[in-house]
């Protein structure tokens, strides 16, 4: 009797760890839990921890909550200024609502796949170059939007939408490379026009300083010659004053020939005379700038031995 006895309790013990082994049910802290009995969604959600349910009655569903990132594939369109491009993103979302990702649709992901493949498209449609270049803040928040509003009935909400890249055709790559290019280069020739006008502002005060003192002219030409002779080279270069040049140019004229009419002896005497005197300045020009020529050899000459 004692062995009939001690044999029902060992097997009704047997048969409870057996059905406490197919009801027990682990929830993982990230995880919520959705008991569906006879196909009907039953009770509250289960929390994280140790949970039972009737085998065979009562089938747990778990469903994760964590952050989910997910890739959208490289999209490509034509933006609203005719561009041909190809974009990818990325989007992050999370389930909020369990039952809702569970009931009201069939697979949460795949339909939030989708719906960001579509609006990206959408959002290329919409945008223009530049925006899809600089402008990605803006068009973040677009594409976050237009996801969002379907997948708020799915329970499911949108945490954050980004465009990775932004692929171009390379015809457009280098049209774009030219063209910053040339407005580099426009910069530069405006910078160069500026420096060009305000060093021609110091050379023109420069000019009057040295009109109101002539010797600082022959100093600087001075100056010159001495820094070309200072490198040492096999050529001397030696500026002509401008003033010598005119001189010789002058004086290489031939005289005006008459028109061919007659003068009175009174003119012809006046013309020699003012002749004389245009020679005799001429001449005290010339013996000037022969002696200032001179001396601008003789300190070049000891410019050279030095």
């Amino acid at each position: 009797m004692v062995e009939e006895v001690v044999g029902v309790v060992a097997a009704v013990g047997a048969g409870a760890l057996v059905y406490l082994a197919s009801a027990a049910r682990v929830v993982k802290q990230y995880e919520r839990g959705l008991v569906f009995r006879l196909g009907r969604l039953h009770g509250d959600v289960r929390l994280p921890g140790f949970n039972l349910i009737v085998p065979g009655v009562e089938r747990l569903r778990k469903v994760n909550m964590q952050i989910v990132t997910m890739p959208v594939p490289a999209q490509e369109g034509i933006t609203r200024d005719n561009v041909t491009v190809r974009v990818d993103a990325v989007v992050y979302f999370k389930v909020v609502d369990p039952a809702a990702a569970i009931v009201n649709v069939e697979d949460y992901r795949f339909a939030v796949s989708q719906m960001a493949q579509t609006s990206l498209r959408s959002i290329i449609g919409k945008s223009e170059l530049d925006d899809l270049l600089s402008n990605r803040e803006k068009l973040n928040q677009g594409l976050e939007l237009m996801i969002d509003s379907p997948a708020v009935e799915w329970g499911v909400t949108i945490d954050r939408v980004e465009i990775k890249d932004v692929s171009l055709p390379d015809t457009m790559k280098r049209s774009m490379a030219r063209q910053a290019e040339a407005d580099r280069e426009r910069r530069a020739r405006l910078i160069n026009a500026d420096a060009e006008y305000q060093a021609s502002k110091k050379l023109a005060q420069a000019a009057r300083q040295m009109a109101d003192t002539p010797s600082a002219l022959q100093l600087r030409l001075l100056q010159t010659v001495m820094a070309v002779a200072a490198e040492k080279n096999s050529t001397l270069v030696l500026p002509i004053p401008v003033e010598l040049l005119r001189f010789l140019e002058r004086g290489g004229q031939p005289p005006a020939e008459g028109s061919g009419q007659a003068e009175s002896p009174g003119r012809v005497e006046a013309s020699g005379h003012a002749g004389s005197t245009e020679r005799a300045e001429i001449g005290e020009r010339a013996a000037d700038l022969t002696e200032q020529a001179g001396a601008a050899m003789e300190q070049l000459r000891r410019a050279v031995e030095q």
